[in-house]
């Protein structure tokens, strides 16, 4: 577990790499979807954070040109406050799901997720969990092998160009796409890197320090694994299993996914 790669962030407490145990589990094989999410939403009636406080963050670039001026992202100006945005209208209040039901649902919280895996029975995966399923048994950067683009395929939905201009989508993909679209790892899981950012149980700290179950504790930053369709090597190469990021367990964004596992 962790990564000591030219790529890997020591600041997020990536490595050292280590040796770690987990006990047996199952993964979902691909990311919760909006059609599985608006299942649950209809059978029980749950309203998103995003939902309760009337925003969400939306990429810039995924606004349209005569969309209403809205607030920055101070360090990160891409990212703009959009009220109306949710799970239902990932740009905005003028957007909905159509031709997305296939597509992870985003503009969830952590609180979010765990409530959906605890109405299908399930959970969050640890993040020893997620990372394990990631790599598939693979000792390399990413589960293909050390290079992005190996064999000049596209094995993830990330952001090609000059971030944050415009997305070439030379993958096929500007923006999330759906959670199978591409060939899955070693263990039949799909899109584990790239698309949606994925909530785990765990907290965050620099230096690689967790607790399990610790996304309860609405003072402390939970994992999020995987990356996600804006990752760019300019300014955020975290696409990778052994990369991590923290953010509020109450946080949502439109790169901001989920998927369960359970115990076996």
């Amino acid at each position: 577990m962790g990564d000591e790669s030219p790529w890997s962030y020591a600041g997020d407490g990536e490595g050292p790499v280590r040796q770690v145990s987990v006990d047996p589990f199952s993964l979902e094989v691909c990311a919760v979807t909006n059609a599985a999410f608006a299942a649950f939403v209809a059978a029980t009636g749950h309203r998103t954070d995003a939902e309760r406080s009337g925003w969400s963050f939306v990429f810039a670039g995924h606004l349209p040109d005569d969309h209403p001026p809205t607030r920055a992202v101070a360090q990160a100006p891409w990212w703009r406050q959009v009220m109306g945005a949710d799970w239902a209208h990932p740009f905005g209040p003028h957007s909905d799901l159509t031709d997305l039901t296939d597509h992870p649902v985003v503009h969830v919280s952590q609180h979010d997720a765990m409530a959906y895996a605890a109405w299908c029975g399930r959970r969050l995966p640890t993040e020893a969990e997620w990372e394990f399923a990631a790599r598939a048994g693979s000792t390399s950067v990413w589960p293909w092998g050390d290079e992005l683009e190996a064999g000049g395929i596209h094995h993830a939905n990330v952001f090609q160009g000059n971030f944050p201009g415009a997305d070439l989508a030379e993958d096929g993909w500007a923006g999330t796409c759906p959670v199978d679209a591409f060939e899955p790892n070693a263990w039949g899981l799909a899109n584990m890197i790239g698309n949606v950012w994925e909530w785990t149980a765990d907290c965050f700290a620099p230096g690689g320090a967790c607790c399990t179950g610790g996304g309860d504790d609405s003072s402390a930053n939970v994992v999020l694994k995987g990356g996600s369709d804006l990752c760019h090597h300019s300014y955020c190469h975290r696409y990778r299993p052994g990369a991590r990021t923290g953010s509020a367990p109450d946080s949502t964004s439109g790169n901001t996914g989920f998927r369960c596992a359970r115990d076996r």
